[in-house]
């Protein structure tokens, strides 16, 4: 015959009454807050909200505007807005490959129509990931963004863009990358 540890049985009970508390009041917390407003409406861009990470007003604002400037003047002044943020960033020669090189790919790609937010990351509150679908007329880049504040004002980090996203989809959806 069995003997029932009450022990376990307490520390069981205890964990699990725990948990429980733990993800209700995460629960709670989600649903009580505020939602983002914004002053200025998007006409032409639908925005994207990933539910469990903050928006980070600055850096969101920094991409706006980087965006804004893509769309309207060109490569060339979006890239010096994003770079000039960073007072680090003083290697002109590669800003300026930089700009040439995603210049070149953009004149073959066709006229940009949008982006859409593919990911965002927060993995501090000085340090946080974007990843944008940029639209374009024949195929779409991906412009990866990471963004530092290491005082008051956020600075680009880390930028990047690639048009690989339909080999990593592939490569996902192949046979041998099942996850258990």
């Amino acid at each position: 015959m069995k003997y029932l540890n009450t022990k376990t049985l307490f520390y069981r009970s205890f964990l699990i009454t725990g948990i429980i508390c733990c993800c209700s009041l995460y629960a709670e917390s989600q649903t009580t807050a505020k939602p983002e407003t914004t002053a200025k409406p998007a006409t032409d861009v639908k925005k994207v909200t990933v539910a469990t990470t903050p928006v980070v007003k600055g850096a969101s604002a920094l991409i706006d505007t980087f965006f804004k400037k893509y769309k309207d003047d060109g490569t060339g002044p979006a890239i010096d807005y994003l770079f000039g943020t960073n007072k680090l960033f003083t290697d002109t020669a590669q800003i300026t490959v930089l700009k040439g090189k995603l210049d070149a790919l953009r004149q073959t790609i066709g006229k940009y129509t949008g982006k859409e937010l593919i990911d965002q990351r927060s993995a501090s509150p000085s340090l946080v990931f974007y990843s944008y679908l940029v639209k374009h007329e024949s195929q779409p880049l991906r412009f990866t963004f990471i963004f530092y504040k290491p005082q008051n004002d956020w600075v680009l980090y880390r930028f990047k863009y690639d048009d690989q996203m339909d080999t990593e989809l592939e490569t996902a959806g192949k046979i041998n990358n099942k996850r258990p």
